[in-house]
């Protein structure tokens, strides 16, 4: 049983880039430094196959694999995951409201509307992923690396992420409404049509985001830190919520 916290290279920077004094672009002006987030480092043990059939709420596993199985539909409420590994599981429609995963790692796990609110995800990884509609609102997210996949309809509203990094990764309309985010990095990662209405943020790097589209609330982008390349393809929104007409005409006598 691995109990890990993986500092994110590059020092005080953020991981894998610039110093927390390099030359990132925050929103209240350049220079900003921005702490990296804490990477999992998940080594799991010996792992027994998973023989069991379908999930039980309030289930605990500990130390199993679970292969191409298939859960659609399945109740797995509050059930505990614990050194696991999931691989190629089908998830659409599954129940794990207040679910726990801990020390696991999950590979290519596909689904349609599961339900993972108010789930607790500690020292996870989550590799190519192909979720759609998937409801994390309310969950607490800590040490968690998303790496690769594609994940639509994201739902992360009111949610708690630290220490959560994003990385090569397509999310396409994800909501961080009333979300908490410290210490959250998006390294070569789609962002199209985020919502950020009534979001925190804290320490979070979007400058080597490969795309950063954001529909709603970029006000809220007080507390990251975006490149300038970036600043310039936000100013159109930024005027925008500021309330700022710009006009290259000249004045009207």
């Amino acid at each position: 049983m691995a109990r890990r916290a993986a500092g994110g290279t590059g020092g005080r920077g953020a991981s894998g880039g610039t110093g927390a004094k390099g030359t990132g672009t925050g929103v209240k002006g350049s220079g900003a430094g921005v702490k990296a987030a804490r990477r999992p480092e998940v080594r799991l043990p010996p792992l027994e196959p998973y023989d069991g059939f379908g999930l039980e709420p309030d289930g605990d596993y500990d130390g199993l694999e679970f292969r191409e199985a298939d859960f659609a539909g399945r109740d797995g409420a509050g059930a505990r995951f614990m050194d696991c590994a999931l691989t190629g599981c089908a998830l659409d429609e599954t129940r794990l409201h207040h679910a726990r995963f801990l020390d696991s790692v999950l590979t290519g796990i596909r689904g349609v509307g599961t339900d993972l609110a108010e789930s607790t995800l500690r020292d996870v990884d989550l590799v190519d992923a192909r979720l759609g509609g998937v409801q994390l609102h309310g969950s607490v997210m800590e040490r968690v690396l998303i790496r690769g996949g594609k994940i639509d309809y994201l739902n992360l509203r009111a949610a708690r992420l630290k220490d959560v990094v994003f990385e090569g990764c397509v999310l396409v309309e994800p909501d961080f409404g009333g979300a908490r985010l410290e210490r959250v990095e998006f390294v070569d990662c789609v962002l199209k049509g985020a919502d950020l209405t009534d979001a925190t943020l804290t320490d979070v790097d979007l400058r080597r985001a490969a795309e950063l589209d954001i529909a709603r609330g970029v006000g809220r982008l007080t507390g990251a830190v975006i490149s300038p390349a970036q600043l310039l393809d936000l100013a159109p929104v930024l005027a925008a919520e500021i309330g700022l007409r710009v006009d290259g005409g000249t004045a009207e006598g």
